[in-house]
């Protein structure tokens, strides 16, 4: 009854747990660390799930794809809502996979923290670096968990040793494993100096006991270890060390917590998710350390139309402000809105802003999901992560905000396609539901695209991988009944120029009436890999106005991204705008995009340009005897080996090969070494392609 009364009298229902109570935590790894065991884990202790989902049965919640079950790999980014001692805590476990990169940098991009999962077997592989380096570019607080503690080989000093050498981090274990590979039984928490034990089929009685008499020193040593690194970073420990004071537990607890907010350490814990073993104490850990959404700092945005930034403080008493990280076409619901609010408080029926269209919209539902089951909400609060029916027109990065007081929120950056595949329908009748169906895909994909080939007149989709184009041909025959051919993978190459090159380009049309006249000189020079494209204005004396320079800078970007030799992006170049002229009368904004990009495609030619491919950092994981033959069929493929790293059981070799050598690898190296063999592989960069080959290329 009184919750009611609060209700009547308060203008936006009160939350029902404090904000300092919430956790917005992400799931993140290399494939096949435990990350949706773990969750499923959390969803069964927390009571969100009455039985255990288990990825390799195919009955994970998180997993609900039939994609997802099918493979036993995580492909969409799901979010969930459990509460654990009072707190709130918002899941979102992530794809392990490379080519679901998309799916990491969203989430993280909306995250206040993130829990890293490592094997304790493998330590830190490349994925684990990938989602690592995502975190940091975000800026994301991240607590450690070392999985799969009771697996042949598994080592959590190696594991720890694999974060701080190969992630450059300050890895501390508050927690010790009790026992190693099939001996695991337990964890010792080192702050609080008990020891841990989960009893009952599922672990879920938990039984605290002294520390055993054989670890007590490497739980002292432990100890030491975590005051020493805390009292380089944290004052109010560091006083505690120089005046010779023991700090007590609760002390030592609010230190970590401030070191982790501000992510100079990275606190390790440990278990076994899939034998039930150390997830209760991995929940108490995200309580204890990772921040809540008042914890993070004010989030930054710019005011319309405007360069100049402004803050909103996190707050229900604080102007509305969210943030469209995801989309989804729901067959139930229709287009879904997956959003994280920054401040302020959302009720259904609410008019929102959103400042890349100019339009107000009408918020009709606000779901809490859980997973791919949803249930009604009247409101949400700031900080709290949830999803929108009846927005029509918005995008992936999209601000929402309150419509008297709004804020352009910084969008997300989605790296771009590695490999397209010709598409067509296999009936002329389902030519318009083919392009309707890739077109939904798309907007809920950002790395997925999808255009026609101006000269073949074929339709080609881009993606991040193979396994990403395969998904996308299997949700397009199940979700969406519409049966496609493909053609053979085509690389997304890139185009560069290799010395400074000038070009002075005139548009001059003249007409019965007013005619177009522009000119542009300009100069370019090469940059080195990944710098993109930097455009500087050195026009003096007005000789191009002001208000010509936007068009100008325009045509040249756009006249990059179509190519010169082949029709694909020219990257990484810097153009000076050095000069030009204007007519009082003819000149007009579309006569200097024209010229600048005739300028651009001159300059281009005179530059010397080269066609780079996209180069795949390769990890191989393979027994010892197949080595020789793994490493001959890598310099075959035109690679080149890296690092050959050899361990007890296993040989990893880590190369670097070209793309367009790689397609059904996979299939390739489980032959060659009869099924033992595994690999992975992300994008690393782009190297000029030999000549030889980069005629085979323009000859297509």
């Amino acid at each position: 009854m009184e919750s009611n009364k609060a209700q009547q009298n308060n203008p936006h229902p009160s939350r029902a747990v404090p904000i300092e109570q919430v956790r917005n935590i992400g799931i993140m790894a290399h494939i096949d660390a435990g990350k949706t065991t773990i969750t499923e884990r959390i969803l069964y202790y927390t009571g969100v799930n009455y039985k255990v989902g288990e990825v390799h049965e195919g009955n994970a919640t998180m997993d609900w794809m039939v994609q997802e079950q099918e493979r036993g790999i995580t492909i969409t980014s799901a979010a969930t809502t459990c509460f654990w001692q009072e707190h709130q805590i918002n899941i979102i476990d992530t794809p392990g996979h490379v080519d679901f990169t998309a799916e990491v940098e969203r989430s993280l991009r909306v995250l206040d923290g993130a829990v890293a999962v490592f094997c304790g077997v493998a330590g830190v592989q490349p994925q684990s670096e990938t989602v690592w380096r995502q975190a940091k570019k975000y800026q994301v607080p991240v607590i450690a968990f070392i999985n799969k503690m009771d697996r042949t080989g598994a080592n959590f000093t190696a594991a720890v040793q694999s974060i701080r050498d190969k992630l450059r981090a300050t890895a501390i274990p508050l927690q010790l494993p009790i026992g190693c590979e099939g001996d695991f039984s337990g964890v010792v928490d080192v702050i609080s100096n008990r020891a841990y034990y989960y009893q009952g089929e599922l672990g879920t009685e938990v039984v605290e006991k002294d520390v055993p008499e054989a670890m007590q020193n490497d739980v002292h040593s432990a100890r030491a270890h975590i005051i020493e690194c805390l009292a380089e970073i944290d004052e109010e420990i560091m006083e505690m060390f120089l005046g010779d004071v023991r700090p007590t537990a609760e002390h030592l607890r609010q230190a970590v917590r401030r070191c982790v907010i501000t992510a100079t350490i990275v606190p390790v814990f440990c278990g076994t998710a899939f034998k039930n073993k150390g997830v209760q104490n991995l929940l108490d850990a995200v309580n204890d350390y990772l921040p809540c959404p008042s914890d993070v700092k004010a989030i930054e945005g710019f005011r319309l139309n405007s360069e100049e930034r402004i803050t909103r403080m996190v707050g229900d008493d604080e102007p509305f402000a969210a943030l469209a990280f995801k989309l989804m076409i729901d067959p139930f619901v229709g287009k879904l809105v997956f959003f994280r609010v920054y401040s302020g408080v959302l009720r259904k029926g609410m008019r929102v802003f959103n400042p890349r269209t100019g339009k107000n919209e009408r918020i009709g539902r606000i779901l809490q999901m859980h997973a791919n089951t949803r249930e009604e909400r009247d409101s949400v609060y700031s900080g709290d992560i949830a999803a929108a029916v009846g927005i029509k027109t918005i995008t992936t990065g999209d601000t929402l905000s309150d419509i008297a007081h709004p804020i352009v929120l910084e969008s997300m950056s989605f790296p771009d396609p590695v490999i397209s595949i010709a598409i067509e329908p296999k009936t002329a009748a389902e030519r318009d539901k083919l392009y309707e169906a890739v077109n939904q895909l798309a907007e809920e994909d950002p790395t997925f695209q999808m255009r026609t080939d101006p000269e073949t007149g074929q339709s080609i989709i881009s993606g991040m991988g193979e396994l990403h184009l395969e998904i996308i041909r299997d949700r397009l025959l199940r979700e969406f009944k519409v049966a496609a051919n493909t053609g053979a993978p085509e690389v997304a190459y890139r185009e560069a120029i290799t010395k400074i090159a000038t070009a002075d380009s005139k548009f001059i049309r003249q007409t019965g009436g007013r005619g177009q006249y522009g000119h542009v000189i300009i100069a370019m020079e090469p940059r080195d890999t990944g710098h993109g494209i930097t455009i500087d204005n050195k026009v003096t004396g007005g000789n191009i106005p002001k208000e010509y320079i936007r068009p100008v800078e325009t045509g040249l970007r756009e006249a990059a991204t179509t190519g010169v030799l082949a029709g694909y992006p020219v990257v990484d170049l810097h153009i000076d705008i050095l000069d030009g002229s204007y007519h009082a009368v003819d000149s007009s904004e579309i006569a200097f995009k024209i010229a600048a990009s005739m300028a651009f495609k001159e300059a281009a030619k005179k530059a010397g340009l080269v066609l780079l491919e996209p180069i795949m950092k390769l990890e191989i994981t393979t027994p010892e005897e197949h080595m020789g033959d793994v490493i001959g069929d890598v310099s075959s493929r035109r690679g080149y080996i890296v690092e050959v790293d050899a361990q007890p059981d296993f040989v990893r070799i880590h190369a670097q090969v070209p793309l367009s050598e790689l397609f059904g690898y996979t299939t390739a190296l489980r032959s060659l070494t009869r099924g033992r063999a595994s690999n992975s592989m992300e994008p690393s960069h782009f190297e000029p392609l030999p000549e030889q080959l980069e005629k085979n290329v323009l000859k297509k």
